[in-house]
């Protein structure tokens, strides 16, 4: 089921924001002012938000405090000095008085027409660990105690507001895997588990979102286990923290497309619907209104166009006026709103409900994107930066991509790419196995070395490895297959000096060593490069900001002409993404999307039989030479026309 779906939202895109009150940051629940929410929601409404994600600040609404005996015996809990009562309530340690202010929340985001996620248990916000007093001092992810209390509060939260329809999801709360250590993978399954169930026992009815971030495929914390126990899974995919992503500024290529190379790397090895449900730009000191607006605009466009179901913004207001920890202590916190406090609209709020409203007023509904290759993620290699390299180089040399772990099962395809195969372990001999049965069958298979071991090598590669030795220097490569020969600088920790059996070589070293090389296998065709393409073009700062200097993704277009050859579109510009979605075999929309921040006109061309039925959105196409405004797309419907 899609996102969308399972959110019980009608809209084709959905913007929205996270939530805490303009005057009060982290403490809008124990200084409560509902005219001041009242206003802000008003505001935000009028802008175009659609969907908050909301956070009750959890030792506000279960302010248990320890009490001890003699020589620090622990002697139990209570609210102060109160005990905590025999109601349901009480038994639970909640505060009566905050579920009553969250209930008036609930009533004016209705009136307001917002639709509210919940982040359950916010134990972690801004930079600041919140807890309960009678809990500060245990691990609040494994002490059997904490989780205790945790499971109580949701029960008793979710019981009590589920019969308000302006929740659409309950989410586990706000970066959990921050509120403590765990040391193992088991340790992370039990508290997800434990507050998950806990929300599906109490309500069945809506959808159980992960609210973590930072995720890998393997490690405590993983989108395979976050699957299993949610419904939706969700990024926090903000450049300015992430691995990689802030090497180049906000508006060029690789930051743009974070937001949706991530969700897509988490929803596709989790096995659920996902979406970034907060992102953003940290604020000023990393750019203008203008840079933040074209960031947005360009990754809302790509977002839409790789199916993803919408995005919320950390987050509504600037909170500059706090006293109050974090935001004394944190200074990049402070100007991250779509509004400031005055109720300013920023332009980038503008840019995204402007491209929402656009998508709204489509006369489809856009189809699945077409995907032309299986990207699989392997051995103990980055993970993170394998995927990201991968399909920003796809990206650029036009053709798409899906992601899946090396335990899952292989899904049919007709291109398969296994990038930086790393370590003595490489392959799980079952997947290669698997893999090769493909390829013989007729599938074509690419594959990456990052000093990765394989079995029969020489077998599957037509060739044979002579040596290996540490690299002194990078290697200077040279890509035959273009019309003029292309000069590469790659690096790499290892050589393998590789002797030509049967294999076509397409990029050499400067000595004549192969890199890049293609070979028959049964009736398919292996690629082979010796060198981590896609760690150098992400891992290697200035690399990814200068596609036409450095352009590796050659690499990658020499090894997809099959899967090209059936684009419909063809254009070559390394910093326009292009996504085809078929409407039926006569028809389909393609997406063109500006990843920089210069206007860019290319020469296209299309398959035989099709032409450009109509511009749905963006500039007017002389002929076939196109215009794509910066930071900005093309949405274009083509026609088959026919043959009979």
């Amino acid at each position: 089921m899609t996102c969308n779906k399972l959110l019980s939202l009608p809209s084709k895109f959905f913007i929205g924001c996270n939530y805490w009150a303009s005057h009060a940051g982290t403490a809008m629940w124990s200084n409560w002012r509902p005219e001041q929410v009242d206003l802000d929601l008003q505001r935000l409404s009028a802008a175009g938000v659609e969907v908050m994600r909301v956070f009750p600040l959890w030792p506000d609404f279960q302010p248990i405090c320890a009490v001890y005996s003699s020589e620090g015996t622990h002697f139990g809990y209570r609210k102060g000095e109160e005990r905590l009562g025999t109601d349901a309530a009480g038994r639970a340690g909640m505060s009566p008085v905050m579920m009553g202010r969250f209930a008036e929340f609930v009533a004016l985001a209705d009136k307001h027409n917002i639709k509210l996620i919940v982040g359950l248990i916010t134990g972690w916000m801004s930079g600041r660990l919140f807890a309960p007093p009678g809990l500060l001092g245990k691990n609040l992810l494994t002490d059997p105690d904490a989780i205790r209390w945790q499971v109580r509060f949701v029960s008793y939260f979710v019981k009590t507001m589920k019969q308000h329809s302006t929740i659409i999801a309950w989410d586990l709360g706000n970066e959990c895997n921050v509120m403590g250590k765990v040391t193992s993978q088991e340790q992370a399954y039990l508290w997800t588990a434990s507050i998950s169930n806990a929300i599906k026992a109490g309500d069945a009815s809506r959808p159980v979102l992960s609210g973590m971030h930072s995720l890998l495929p393997k490690g405590p914390w993983t989108m395979q286990d976050q699957g299993e126990l949610t419904d939706i899974l969700t990024t926090h995919p903000y450049p300015f923290w992430t691995h990689y992503t802030d090497f180049d500024a906000l508006d060029s290529m690789c930051p743009t497309l974070h937001a949706t190379a991530e969700s897509l790397f988490y929803g596709q090895l989790g096995g659920k619907p996902c979406f970034a449900e907060e992102m953003g730009t940290m604020g000023p000191m990393v750019s203008n209104e203008a840079v933040a607006a074209a960031f947005a605009r360009t990754s809302t466009w790509s977002q839409w166009a790789h199916g993803l179901a919408g995005l919320l913004w950390w987050c509504a207001h600037d909170q500059t006026q706090h006293m109050h920890a974090p935001y004394d202590w944190v200074a990049c916190e402070g100007e991250l709103g779509l509004m400031t406090e005055d109720g300013r609209i920023k332009p980038v709020l503008a840019e995204m409900v402007g491209v929402k409203r656009q998508i709204q007023n489509m006369p489809f509904e856009l189809p699945k994107r077409r995907v032309d290759a299986v990207c699989i993620l392997n051995s103990s290699q980055d993970h993170w930066a394998t995927a990201l390299g991968a399909f920003m180089l796809a990206k650029q040399a036009k053709f798409d991509i899906d992601f899946c772990f090396e335990d899952q099962a292989l899904p049919d395809a007709d291109f398969y790419l296994l990038p930086c195969v790393t370590g003595v372990y490489g392959v799980g001999k079952q997947l290669w196995q698997a893999l090769l049965k493909k390829v013989f069958e007729g599938a074509t298979l690419y594959f990456s070395s990052n000093d990765g071991y394989m079995l029969n090598f020489a077998e599957v590669t037509g060739l044979t490895v002579q040596n290996r030795s540490r690299r002194a220097s990078d290697a200077s490569v040279t890509l035959h297959t273009t019309a003029q020969p292309t000069a590469l600088s790659l690096s790499s920790e290892f050589r393998l000096d590789l002797l030509v059996d049967r294999a076509e070589v397409l990029a050499t070293e400067a000595d004549g060593n192969p890199v890049l090389t293609r070979a028959t296998y049964g009736q398919g065709v292996v690629y082979f490069c010796a060198l981590p393409v896609e760690l150098n073009l992400v891992q290697i700062k200035g690399v990814s900001r200068q596609a036409e200097q450095m352009p590796l993704w050659r690499l990658y277009e020499a090894i997809s002409t099959g899967a090209r050859s059936t684009r419909v579109v063809q254009v070559e510009n390394p910093y326009i993404g292009i996504t085809e979605h078929p409407l039926d075999a006569q028809s389909m929309v393609v997406v063109l999307v500006n990843h920089s921040p210069a206007e860019r006109t290319v020469k296209a061309s299309l398959q035989t039989g099709w032409s450009v039925q109509d511009v749905v959105h963006g500039q007017p196409l002389a002929g076939m030479t196109w215009t794509l405004a910066a930071n900005d797309a093309l949405v274009l419907r083509l026609v088959k026309l026919s043959t009979s």
